[in-house]
């Protein structure tokens, strides 16, 4: 029986059907004028009408907030991301997600009615934060990085020192240009000045040419990791 996998963006859903590890079809659908928020949740029950063996979830939504690992009181978890973004307690479950190997764990939201969507279907279901997963998929040299994953008008990236988070953050954004502006702003107020800092790129980079372009600028060290490709997706199939 065939798996699916889920990736949330801010404005669109990324979905593959798999046999083993194989990709037999994949699909993504985006807000726009002719497809309404709505179409996300009527988009996810058609999908949904397929029986899976199994379902993997991953929220890239901008719903989060960083804590040390062992941080235990859940009941704060949604206050403390509305420092971030705004919640609506009633339409969004709180969920978390540990890192184990970096010692960081994130509390996010993920919307009530997909939620409810996934899991009335009574399939086995996992659900994880698009942040967690790129951090473990992040294999840190040492000394000052920026590890940036470009997805559909929206970046989130991590900062790190000696191999140890110092900043995380997921924007939704409308430009390349504001890409660009939010990290360099982000890297001033942290202290890591572009001569010594590494960059590393993995997502949509074919669709985020003008901001690696610009970035390639200012700093000396950059490298693409991941270029997502056709049923090669960067989060989705790692």
């Amino acid at each position: 029986m065939e798996k699916l996998n889920l990736l949330f963006t801010r404005d669109g859903l990324i979905y593959q059907v798999l046999r083993n590890k194989s990709v037999l079809s994949e699909s993504s659908f985006f807000v726009s004028e002719e497809m309404p928020e709505q179409s996300i949740s009527s988009k996810l029950s058609e999908i949904l009408q397929t029986k899976f063996s199994s379902v993997s979830v991953l929220s890239a939504l901008n719903h989060f907030t960083l804590m040390p690992e062992g941080f235990d009181r859940h009941d704060l978890g949604q206050d403390l991301i509305s420092f971030n973004s705004p919640v609506q307690p009633e339409g969004e479950e709180l969920m978390l997600s540990v890192n184990k190997k970096y010692k960081v764990q994130f509390y996010y939201t993920f919307p009530k009615d997909l939620y409810t969507l996934i899991k009335q279907t009574h399939i086995p279901a996992q659900f994880n934060f698009s942040g967690e997963k790129f951090l473990n998929t992040i294999s840190p040299k040492g000394g000052k990085e920026i590890h940036i994953n470009l997805y559909n008008n929206q970046c989130e990236f991590f900062a790190l020192e000696s191999r140890k988070v110092v900043l995380y953050n997921n924007l939704d954004v409308n430009s390349e240009v504001d890409f660009l502006y939010f990290i360099m702003f982000s890297l001033s107020k942290i202290g890591f000045g572009l001569g010594e800092t590494r960059f590393f790129v993995y997502g949509e980079t074919s669709e985020n040419e003008t901001f690696i372009s610009e970035l390639q600028k200012f700093v000396k060290n950059l490298k693409i990791v991941f270029d997502n490709l056709p049923k090669r997706k960067f989060l989705v199939n790692s």
